[in-house]
């Protein structure tokens, strides 16, 4: 693809254009660039990989001897709510 001098060519005129300031910042976004999309397609390999979900939700019951909370006023089985059809 590109030889050595092509490199060392384009090496050069960056340090010329950018300046020697602005290189180490410039490398060091680059770095967590490529950290990051790193991440993301292994994230994405693993996703791809498992279909099963990561999170797991348990559904809970309230014991045999407790009380339910009483319901919110208004709402449908409340004793405020009124009848039923009206």
């Amino acid at each position: 693809m590109f030889g050595i001098s092509e490199i060392a060519i384009l090496l050069i005129v960056v340090i010329l254009l950018l300046g020697a300031r602005k290189l180490p910042e410039l490398a060091r976004s680059a770095g967590k660039a490529a950290r990051i999309l790193k991440s993301e397609k292994r994230a994405m390999k693993d996703d791809g990989a498992s279909r099963e979900p990561r999170a797991v939700y348990e559904v809970t019951t309230p014991p045999a001897g407790a009380q339910a909370p009483p319901a919110r006023p208004g709402t449908p089985g409340s004793p405020e709510a009124g009848p039923a059809g009206h």
